[in-house]
């Protein structure tokens, strides 16, 4: 089973060999394929070879580019994630508006209870409290918008009242990088599952690739925010990056076991299509959830 997320930061060459792909730069580094879940490619010097690049998506291995400010900046999706892709496109079709709208309800009390659990862990009991009550007025399609002034809350209280997201800061730099992370582990999970990362069930932008993948990544977001809230203040470097590429490994409770957060996603994703194909918004497992 695939569980690295593995980080080329330096000049390097890459290529395949014998079902290992092989890293060279100061020194040779092996790195079997089929442990690879996410490959990030930080460095603007790195060279690899069409047959590698085939060969990991295949085995659908996420594989994220960054651009000249070390921010992700693209990701390579392979046209046939599973066997019976088409069928699975049919489905995601034919979803029911009213399913659509249950399932987003209840990612987003998920995650707003995620964000209340670490307010409360940095001894934000008033706020946690308040983004709770948020939950109880969730409704339809969230058109009262609780999801946005959960946020607003949320992120005042755990950077400071002056924090917004689209300030030029090292925090939000660290955010994006640990966001670009879980959304490269969620659209592979998305994709080897047969569907496709462009239709969602809220997000709905045409000029998004990524909506289905949004959608589904909300309940984990906060799981970034708790690492990035314990990092120093600075802009991110390559120690920062990686503690917060160590987010794939945490260990995460759902479904009555303990999950390292790639499996966790791995178990979260599939039971939303069980809800989403079934028409029953409790099927989807959260972290937490038995």
């Amino acid at each position: 089973m695939s569980w690295r997320t593995i980080v080329i930061s330096e000049r390097s060459k890459l290529d395949f060999k014998m079902n290992y792909m092989v890293v060279r730069d100061t020194e040779t580094t092996r790195f079997f394929i089929d442990e690879i879940a996410v490959l990030v490619i930080e460095s603007q010097s790195v060279s690899m070879t069409a047959y590698l690049l085939a060969k990991l998506t295949e085995r659908n291995v996420k594989i994220i580019f960054c651009g000249d400010d070390h921010t992700a900046q693209m990701e390579v999706v392979p046209f046939h994630g599973n066997y019976n892709a088409s069928q699975r496109l049919q489905e995601q079709i034919s979803w029911l508006p009213e399913t659509k709208e249950g399932v987003w309800r209840a990612i987003v009390g998920a995650k707003i209870r995620n964000q209340s659990a670490l307010l409360r862990e940095i001894g934000r009991t008033k706020e946690a409290d308040q983004l709770l009550g948020y939950i109880a007025e969730l409704k339809g399609d969230d058109d009262s918008n609780r999801e946005g002034h959960a946020a607003k809350v949320y992120f005042n209280a755990l950077f400071g009242k002056k924090f917004t997201r689209d300030a030029n800061i090292p925090t939000n730099a660290a955010l994006d990088y640990g966001y670009a992370i879980l959304r490269g582990a969620f659209s592979r999970e998305i994709v080897s599952s047969g569907y496709v990362t462009q239709l969602g069930i809220h997000h709905r932008s045409v000029l998004n690739y990524n909506n289905f993948t949004y959608d589904l990544m909300e309940p984990m977001r906060p799981y970034v925010d708790r690492i990035v809230k314990a990092l120093p203040s600075r802009d991110l470097d390559a120690d920062l990056k990686e503690t917060i590429v160590k987010l794939m490994n945490l260990n995460v409770h759902i479904n009555d076991a303990e999950n390292t957060m790639l499996n966790t996603i791995r178990v979260y994703v599939r039971s939303v299509f069980d809800a989403l194909n079934n028409n029953d918004p409790q099927l989807i497992k959260f972290n937490g959830n038995e």
